[in-house]
């Protein structure tokens, strides 16, 4: 028997790879809601060999499915997220709402499986995109050998502001070079053939609440002890976000001894050759599971140091896989109810 499973946000293209992912893992699913706003209501979105329609989540009642996957924006979770819990289901979220809520568990099930073990709420969370394909890559590492300080650049693509980023980005190419430029709308400057060093809106500090958010999660998930500075850039690539990321360690690491524990760890595949195509780019990770871990190499301006390029496609490991693989722990640590299908 599967569960009853609601999507929000199924329109979206977080909501819509969710879907795709679910039956990708064949994820015992014995009905599956498509959640909307209302001006959805509706429309029809691919599940399995046909489609489902969207409902309004005005009107839905939640009392009725086992587990809720959200990916609707903060504003809606917010709004949301705890009164479907109250009715019973478990909650993933996708959105920033509920990552620092102390009762909410933010995971990545390779990393803090056993958070998912107190579920006040009945709300899990995921973490941002570039959050998540990072504590993949530090999380045995630091298990090894605990880690004193981490420095990220991030090349992140314009997937991660959703479809007006990437309509924009596709809008302005063409504008170059047939219809004229186009004016910036979702981003603050021209992101074709461009690259943007902010995301999200400034701090008090000069940092970015999307800088913020990497090293809060980190860590949230890992070990607050990790110093963690970040530098968060938007490039003009559809989907994939990349890291270069440097780590210094409280004692002896080298680069053949984390490429060794690298490749033993879950979720990440290594393609470290020092040839010119011996690394992953965002292009060849799209559409796939793991997150890739190229370019590793000492660091030679400090005692303990690695450098460490990270890439996975932030549609999937970033957002809709790591709520399905959420889901697939619960429903392997039995912490999933079921509701009997009228």
């Amino acid at each position: 028997m599967g569960y009853r499973v609601a999507v929000v946000g199924a329109t979206g293209n977080v909501g819509r790879e969710m879907l795709n992912i679910l039956e990708e893992v064949d994820f015992p699913v014995d009905k599956m809601h498509a959640i909307a706003s209302r001006k959805s209501i509706g429309v029809e979105v691919g599940w399995k060999s046909g489609t489902v329609a969207c409902e309004d989540i005005e009107q839905f009642d939640f009392s009725k499915v086992d587990l809720v996957l959200m990916s609707a924006g903060g504003t809606i979770s917010k709004a949301w997220s705890e009164k479907i819990g109250r009715a019973g289901p478990i909650v993933i979220d996708n959105s920033s709402a509920w990552r620092m809520d102390p009762q909410v568990p933010l995971v990545v099930p390779e990393v803090n499986p056993d958070a998912v073990n107190s579920i006040p709420k009945n709300i899990i969370a995921n973490p941002n995109c570039s959050t998540a394909q990072l504590v993949v890559a530090l999380k045995p590492l630091h298990d090894a050998v605990p880690i004193k300080r981490v420095v990220v650049s991030t090349y992140q693509s314009v997937s991660g502001a959703g479809k007006e980023g990437m309509d924009e980005l596709w809008d302005q190419t063409k504008g170059i070079f047939v219809l004229g430029p186009k004016e910036p709308k979702k981003f603050p400057k021209q992101i074709a053939f461009n690259v943007i060093p902010f995301i999200g809106e400034y701090g008090d500090d000069g940092y970015t609440d999307e800088e913020a958010k990497m090293w809060n999660e980190t860590h949230k998930i890992i070990d607050p002890s990790i110093k963690l500075t970040v530098t968060c850039v938007r490039v003009p690539v559809m989907v994939g976000h990349s890291e270069a990321v440097n780590i210094e360690f409280t004692g002896a690491m080298d680069e053949d001894e984390a490429r060794d524990i690298l490749r033993e760890a879950p979720g990440i595949v290594v393609v470290d050759r020092r040839d010119e195509t011996g690394y992953i780019t965002p292009k060849e990770a799209q559409g796939e599971f793991p997150v890739y871990v190229s370019r590793i190499r000492n660091d030679k301006t400090v005692d303990h140091g690695i450098n460490l390029w990270v890439v996975a496609d932030n549609l999937r490991k970033g957002a809709a896989l790591n709520a399905v693989q959420i889901a697939e722990l619960l429903h392997e640590r039995g912490l999933l109810k079921q509701k009997a299908l009228a």
